[in-house]
Parts: structure tokens; C-alpha cells; sequence
């Protein structure tokens, strides 16, 4: 029988969205094959402090979190493993060598290119994407200027900083009144979930908004609301990327927020959506450009709005760690593309470690 592949299940984290990543991490060790692979799991306290349990099986995230086995990730390439906390030296005892890492991590020190970095200095595998993909997915302004650079649509935008916003707020309400009319979208550029997100119906309720998103990142998007539908595709692959069927969005509240997505359960979803064969082949290209865009490799959930009078297609944003629970959108997309929950975890392995081998053909000293 061969060796398993041993696979470190990355979770939790110091990021607004630490509960989705629970949520996700528990879909995913539930489903893998066991046959194949052993599941190392490792919590990231709200903290920052990196904790393991000795059996996969036994995982909850109240067990996971509270556990006093202490570990850490060195960005040490001849080791390629956990490291205990407190031992006395780098023995084999002390270590747990992994042949790759699914970082099930959302948001800030997860999905923007942080956690990203230092598995790339450790020379693991890891499912999703590198360094550069992560950190400009995860800025709103960064991507759309890439998006747009790229001649993708993207909708009408402006953003600041809240240096600047803390420095004169009625000079940055006087810009915006004069570039749009409500409705709003006010964000932090480095956040997903819909944290910190308002939507503004008119210019009094500004400076709450931009007060609330000030909180989470110091660089503030400003969208112009629009009489949208919202889709998503999910897209997957390294070098030769693929694109799932869409699925229609249909908020339960003003817009799909926090709530809408993890608490109040109101939102529906048409998968597939029901397009026109000519508008899904129109989006599954766009998503696979966007994808292209950001060189973004494993996978990645692209949103879009369709304008309801033009059927104008517009890029909203690209989640490179996108919820991955089994009844996330992202798996789900998969399913109705003939591609399950299991079969789509495997392929991501799969991928994270030809990414690997790719990578490993370049020449990084002299």
C-alpha cells in the first residue's frame, strides 16, 4: 500500500471571518479520503497562536482551539514541517513533516498573501494561490486596477485613506458627492465576508460608513451602487484554468452582508443560474481572464453584476480562498459542473502539488 500524502489543514487565524474558516476547515476534513490521505489539523487561535490535535477524527473547533499542543511553521526549507514549541531542539521527534498544506484561511493573514509567503519560504505544497494572486485579490483597489489594466469591466469606483480621511472628512464627503450619486457601497479595500461593508442611501449616512470601514483597513473603496443582478463562477486549475456554470445570487436583505451569508440564511441561489448559453460561455470567459489577470493558480470564485437595462457583464471582485464549506457556493458550483465535494477536494491537492514541481524547475541561487 503506499504512503499516505499527509496534509496540514491550516484554520481559524486573526481575521474577521476566523469563524468561516472553522466552518470550512471541519467540511473539509470531514470529506477527505482517508485512504489517501492523513489530515494533520492546525488551528490558528484568534490570537495568532498555532495549535495541533494528534487525531483528525477528534476534531472540533472548541477542541482544536483550546489545545495545548503548541506548534509552529518555520520558514526553514529542510524541514518542511511543524515545529513544537518549547522543544529543545529540531529532532525528528519534534517535527511533523507535511507534503502539503490547504490554508483554509479567509481574510487578513490568510487570503491576502501573508500565510502564503511563509509556506513559500518553508518549500511546502499548498492549495490555492501564490503570494502575488492572494495579495492583490484581497485589495479591492489593487485588483480593480489590474482587472482594469487588463481591459476587464469593472463598475465606477473611487477610494482614499483613512489618514486622509481622519485628516479632513468634509473634503473627502465633498469629493464623493461630487464623482456620484447614492446609492453607495462603502468597503475596506483588504476584508471579504461583506465585514465592514455599508450600502449608502444618501450623503448623511456617509460618514458612519466610511467611520465603520475605517475600522478594518486604512485604505476605503467607494462603489457606486447599481440596478445589478449578482452571479458567481468558480474557477479552477493552474496553468489551464477552467470555469464551473454560474449561479445567481439573490439577496435576502439589502445586499448580500455578513448576515445575509453566515446568520440570517435568507439569501437564495439559482445553480445553475438560468442564462442564455451565449451569456454563461461570456462569463465563464471573463472569470477565466480575471483568473489570468491576477495569475491566480488552484482556484478562485469570481463575482459579477449584470446591469438589468443593458445586460452590461461587470467584474465585482475575485475571492482566491472562497468558503468551502459543502454547502459553500464555490463546492456547490462544482457539483451541478460534475465535479463533487471529494472529487474537487482531491483535485486541489492535486494541483497545489504539480504547482510544486513547477516551481521547483526554477533556479533560485547562483
Amino acid at each position: 500500500m503506499s504512503k499516505k500524502i499527509r496534509v496540514g489543514v491550516i484554520f481559524g487565524g486573526r481575521s474577521g471571518e476566523h469563524e468561516v474558516s472553522l466552518r470550512s476547515a471541519h467540511s473539509i476534513i470531514d470529506a477527505i479520503d482517508k485512504n489517501r490521505y492523513e489530515v494533520v489539523p492546525i488551528g490558528i487561535t484568534r490570537e495568532g497562536k498555532w495549535v495541533t490535535t494528534s487525531q483528525a477524527t477528534e476534531l472540533l473547533p472548541e477542541a482544536v482551539i483550546t489545545a495545548t499542543e503548541q506548534v509552529a511553521l518555520f520558514g526553514d526549507p529542510t524541514h518542511r514541517g511543524l515545529v513544537h514549541v518549547g522543544s529543545s531542539s529540531l529532532d525528528k521527534d519534534s517535527l511533523k513533516t507535511l507534503d502539503v498544506i490547504f490554508p483554509v484561511l479567509h481574510g487578513t493573514y490568510g487570503e491576502d498573501g501573508t500565510i502564503q509567503g511563509l509556506l513559500e519560504m518553508a518549500d511546502v505544497a499548498y492549495v490555492g494561490c501564490g503570494v502575488l494572486a492572494s495579495s492583490v485579490g484581497m485589495d479591492k483597489v489593487m485588483m480593480k486596477k489590474v482587472f482594469q489594466s487588463h481591459g476587464l469591466p469593472v463598475g465606477p469606483y473611487t477610494y482614499f485613506l483613512r489618514s486622509a480621511w481622519e485628516k479632513d472628512k468634509k473634503a473627502i464627503i465633498g469629493k464623493i458627492s461630487r464623482e456620484f450619486e447614492p446609492p453607495l457601497f462603502v468597503k475596506p479595500a483588504n476584508l471579504g465576508s461583506s465585514v465592514g461593508i455599508s450600502k449608502v442611501k444618501s450623503f448623511e449616512q456617509l460618514e458612519a460608513s466610511i467611520d465603520l470601514a475605517a475600522r478594518y483597513d486604512r485604505k476605503i473603496v467607494i462603489e457606486k451602487g447599481l440596478n445589478v443582478r449578482e452571479y458567481e463562477i468558480a474557477v479552477l486549475g493552474n496553468d489551464e484554468p477552467i470555469a464551473s456554470l454560474p449561479g445567481e445570487v439573490i439577496p435576502g436583505a439589502e445586499f448580500y452582508d455578513y448576515n445575509d451569508k453566515y446568520i440570517d440564511n435568507k439569501t437564495r441561489f439559482e445553480i445553475p443560474a438560468t442564462l442564455a448559453p451565449g451569456k454563461i460561455a461570456q462569463m465563464q470567459q471573463l472569470a477565466i481572464a480575471a483568473f489570468q489577470a491576477i495569475d491566480a493558480s488552484g482556484l478562485a470564485r469570481i463575482d459579477f453584476f449584470v446591469e438589468k437595462e443593458t445586460g452590461e457583464l461587470i467584474l465585482n471582485e475575485i475571492n482566491t480562498m472562497p468558503g468551502f464549506t459543502s454547502i459553500s457556493m464555490y463546492p456547490k458550483l462544482w457539483a451541478v459542473s460534475g465535479l463533487s465535494y471529494e472529487e474537487l477536494i482531491e483535485r486541489l491537492i492535486t494541483l497545489a502539488i504539480e504547482r510544486k514541481k513547477e516551481a521547483s524547475k526554477n533556479i533560485t541561487t547562483l
